[in-house]
C-alpha cells in the first residue's frame, strides 16, 4: 500500500533551522515580532560608530605622511623604470617607443655581464665579513661587558652610520691613496713595504670591501647583541647545568635561537651592497680597469653620462629582478635553518 501522496512530495525540514528557532530569545525568533531597540541602545551604537570612524580616520592620516614618501620615492620610481626601460630617451627629444629592444640587448652586453659579477662577488665578501665579524664581536660584548660597555661599543659602531657614504669614501680615498695616503705612511715608518690600495685590481677590491663592511658593521653588530640579549635564560642555564661548553651551546642553542636574525641581517645586508654605488664612485670610478664596477654605477654612467636613460633604466629592472630571485631563494632555504620560537 503506498503512502499518501502528501506525505511522498512534502519537502524535508532542516533540524539546524527547528534547533535554532527553539533556541533563539523569543523577540528574535523568525517570524516573531522583533523587540525594538530602547533609545539608550541607539545612542550607544551611535557613539561606537562614530568613535570607530573617528579612529580609523585619524590612523589614515597618522599613516598618510609615510605612505606618501613611500609611494613617491620608491613604488613610483619603480613603475616609472618598468614603463622608461620600454623606451629610447636621451632627455632632450621626445621619447621613443622601443617595446623590449633595451631588454634584448641587455643579453647581448657583455659590460651589464661583467657588472653583475663584480657586485655579487663584492656583495658576498661584504656580507659575510658584515655578519660574521658583527656576530663575533656581540657575543664578546654580551659575555664579558657589562651594560654601560654595551652601550658605548653600540654608539661606536653605529657612529660611522650616521655619516654619508660619500663623504665617508672621500676621506678614505686620501687615506688609502698611493702616494699620500696615511696607510702608507705608517706603512713606510713601519719599514714596511706599501701597498697599492687603489691603483691595483686586488688592492681596490679590498679597499671597498673594508670600507664598507666598516661603515655598515654597527647595523649588524647592535641587531646581535639584541638578540643575544633576548636569549631565554632558562635555557641556557639547564645547557650550562648539563656540562655544555661555550662552542656546544653555541652552536647547538644560541645560533638556532637567533636563526632569524642571522636571516634578516643577511638578507638586508645583501640587498644593500647590490646597490653598492658611493664607494666604487667616489674612491675607483670603477677601475683600475673595470675591477670595481658595479651594477649601479653602470645605471649612473648609462643614464647621466651618455643619456641613455631608457637602457639604463633596462638596466635597473633587470638588477631589480635579480634582488627578488635572490630574496626569494634566501627565504626558501632559510625554511631548513631558520627556527622560530
Amino acid at each position: 500500500m503506498k503512502p499518501p501522496r502528501r506525505w511522498v512530495d512534502a519537502p524535508m525540514s532542516n533540524p539546524v533551522r527547528i534547533l535554532s528557532r527553539a533556541s533563539a530569545p523569543p523577540g528574535e525568533r523568525p517570524g516573531s515580532p522583533t523587540r525594538p531597540l530602547a533609545d539608550g541602545d541607539i545612542l550607544r551604537r551611535r557613539s561606537q560608530s562614530r568613535r570607530a570612524r573617528r579612529e580609523t580616520f585619524f590612523g589614515y592620516v597618522m599613516v598618510a605622511p609615510a605612505l606618501v614618501v613611500v609611494v613617491v620615492f620608491t613604488i613610483a620610481p619603480i613603475l616609472a623604470s618598468f614603463v622608461l626601460g620600454l623606451f629610447k630617451w636621451d632627455a632632450i627629444s621626445s621619447p621613443q617607443f622601443v617595446g623590449l629592444d633595451n631588454f634584448d640587448a641587455l643579453l647581448h652586453d657583455k659590460a651589464v655581464t661583467h657588472s653583475l659579477l663584480v657586485t655579487s662577488g663584492l656583495a658576498v665578501m661584504i656580507v659575510v665579513l658584515q655578519v660574521a665579524l658583527g656576530l663575533g664581536l656581540a657575543l664578546l660584548v654580551a659575555q664579558r661587558a657589562s651594560k654601560i660597555v654595551q652601550n658605548l661599543f653600540r654608539a661606536a659602531f653605529f657612529l660611522p652610520m650616521l655619516a654619508s657614504a660619500a663623504s665617508i669614501s672621500i676621506v678614505m680615498s686620501y687615506m688609502f691613496n698611493d702616494q699620500f695616503g696615511v696607510i702608507n705612511y705608517y706603512l713606510d715608518l713601519l719599514h714596511l713595504p706599501q701597498v697599492s690600495w687603489l691603483s691595483s685590481t686586488g688592492g681596490a677590491t679590498a679597499t671597498i670591501v673594508l670600507v664598507a663592511v666598516w661603515q655598515q658593521l654597527g647595523f649588524t653588530f647592535i641587531l646581535f647583541v639584541a638578540a643575544l640579549g633576548s636569549l631565554p635564560v632558562d635555557v641556557l642555564e639547564a645547557a650550562q647545568i648539563d656540562g655544555a661548553t661555550s662552542a656546544r651551546m653555541f652552536w647547538r642553542i644560541k645560533l638556532p635561537l637567533i636563526s632569524p636574525t642571522l636571516l634578516f641581517a643577511s638578507t638586508v645586508g645583501l640587498i644593500n651592497t647590490m646597490q653598492l654605488f658611493d664607494q666604487p664612485y667616489v674612491m675607483t670610478k670603477g677601475g683600475p680597469g673595470d675591477s670595481t664596477y658595479t651594477t649601479v654605477l653602470l645605471v649612473y654612467q648609462t643614464a647621466f653620462q651618455n643619456l641613455q636613460f631608457g637602457y639604463a633604466s633596462a638596466i635597473s629592472v633587470v638588477l631589480f629582478v635579480v634582488l627578488l630571485v635572490i630574496t626569494a631563494v634566501q627565504f626558501t632555504v632559510s625554511r631548513k635553518w631558520v627556527f622560530y620560537s
